[in-house]
């Protein structure tokens, strides 16, 4: 089974997402974009970056000492099976977002403890549901 991770699984919420302005968004996405797709939500880490849009999760993975190799990934909301959540806890100072697709691959998503996880779980299920 694939397991996908964005951020680190220790507890120093030091590489977790964060939330992103959209307009600190690579400039590139928009052209992966399709007709009638909108962005809905941004996060970042140090260099990559996790965009929601209305059909999809984007993963960004900028590889390298100089980031000139970059990972796109794209993950349709038509194809998840399941997902959670899992809110920051007193000793977990994360919040985690899981999804499990149709093909078996299961993305986890950690985020800063500023970021709302209730508000990324509503947007799923306003485009999954």
């Amino acid at each position: 089974m694939a397991r996908i991770s964005s951020g680190i699984r220790l507890d120093s919420n030091f590489l977790n997402l964060k939330a992103m302005d959209k307009s600190e968004i690579r400039k590139e996405i928009p052209e992966l974009l399709v007709e009638k797709e909108l962005i809905l939500s941004a996060f970042k880490t140090v260099r990559d970056q996790v965009i929601f849009t209305n059909k999809r999760i984007f993963v960004v993975n900028v590889q390298g000492i100089t980031g000139k190799k970059i990972s796109y990934f794209s993950y349709p909301y038509s194809k998840v099976q399941y997902y959670g959540i899992e809110t920051a806890g007193l000793v977990d100072i994360d919040s985690e977002l899981f999804l499990r697709f149709m093909d078996g691959t299961i993305l986890q998503f950690d985020f800063k403890t500023s970021v709302n996880i209730k508000e990324i779980h509503q947007l799923l299920s306003d485009s999954i549901l």
